[in-house]
């Protein structure tokens, strides 16, 4: 079976709906809808939460010397694990991402939980408990238990023309037979049909260039990511540590992700900017192989508004180690990415 044939043309156009509503003073609801999207062309919803940061709607004044440096939020959202999923496209929402493509092994899931946070003089804290499952349902209960998650960080809020901000996040799954940390994105890839075999299609094939490592089964995952920005420079970088194993294997296997992302940003309001980014995934398959799979990113963009965003970029990626029945076995792809983006 051999790759299926590529070319240049457009990819379908995605877009999101975002309501966010003020319910009441210090309580605000967020809902996200996928208008189109490369996974499906017909809407749907990816989640939404409401996000309380104060108790007056209890009686006015209620708790605030505790409210004033609280935060919570409740729903079935987008878990808070890592900064990455900061800066990562979520469809249609491609703002803040420099460049067009994700992280190859992208750490994003959606479940039913609560977060709880607590900020004070730069300190960011956060605890989190989901209930493990990306599709909600009340079979299986043997199966599936509550996914925890932590974030502890510092950011120092641009003082005198530097910001510093580092944070480390741990996703821990109890029991569970299905995580998706890795898998749990249906907006789908940027990188439409590449390294798919005959026959694929978008729609099918949508996670296309990313990389799964099957670590599914009590999965145990930290994130640590450093940001500074002076001036005009920004850097911002990511490692991951993911242990776990598929259902079946008896002894669990690592993956590690690194990801280094060096961004200027120039012009009015900084409103141009150039960028490169090296991403690295290392780690054992099933069966004890060794794989890893590099990328390299080249990119610029012009903000012709705050809300309009036209990006160019280079992807070159090269897969290594994997076995000689797997397509992906010293495969890669590279080409030229052209995006543009209306948010607001």
């Amino acid at each position: 079976m051999g790759l299926i044939e590529i070319g240049n043309n457009f990819n379908l156009p995605t877009a999101n709906l975002d309501l966010d509503v003020e319910l009441y003073d210090g309580v605000r609801m967020h809902l996200r809808t996928y208008l189109s999207s490369r996974h499906h062309p017909e809407p749907y919803v990816k989640g939404g939460y409401i996000q309380i940061d104060k108790l007056d709607f209890i009686s006015e004044g209620f708790m605030q010397p505790l409210m004033n440096n609280m935060r919570i939020k409740i729903g079935h959202m987008e878990n808070n694990y890592g900064d990455m999923h900061f800066r990562r496209s979520d469809n249609a929402m491609a703002l803040y991402n420099p460049f067009v493509g994700n992280l190859i092994m992208d750490a994003f899931t959606t479940e039913v939980g609560a977060e709880v946070y607590y900020f004070n003089n730069g300190l960011i804290a956060m605890g989190s408990v989901t209930n493990g499952k990306l599709n909600q349902a009340v079979s299986n209960p043997d199966v599936t238990g509550p996914s925890y998650i932590a974030k502890l960080g510092y950011d120092n809020n641009a003082e005198e023309g530097l910001r510093f901000r580092l944070t480390g996040s741990v996703y821990h799954t109890n029991k569970s037979a299905n995580a998706y940390l890795y898998s749990a994105d249906r907006a789908g890839s940027r990188y439409y049909l590449v390294m798919e075999a005959t026959g694929a299609t978008p729609a099918a094939n949508f996670s296309s260039g990313r990389f799964n490592p099957g670590l599914r089964n009590e999965l145990t995952a930290f994130m640590v990511n450093p940001f500074l920005k002076y001036g005009g420079l920004e850097f911002f970088g990511t490692y991951e540590r993911a242990t776990s194993k598929a259902t079946a294997e008896p002894d669990t296997r690592t993956f590690n992700q690194y990801a280094g992302e060096l961004i200027y940003r120039f012009g009015n309001n900084e409103n141009f900017y150039v960028g490169g980014r090296y991403n690295l995934v290392d780690g054992e398959l099933t069966a004890g192989k060794e794989v890893d799979i590099t990328r390299y990113n080249l990119a610029g963009g012009w903000f012709m508004t705050k809300n309009i965003l036209a990006k160019l970029e280079y992807v070159n990626q090269e897969y290594n180690g994997f076995a000689n029945t797997d397509i992906r076995n010293g495969g890669g792809f590279n080409g030229l990415m052209f995006e543009a983006v209306i948010s607001f």
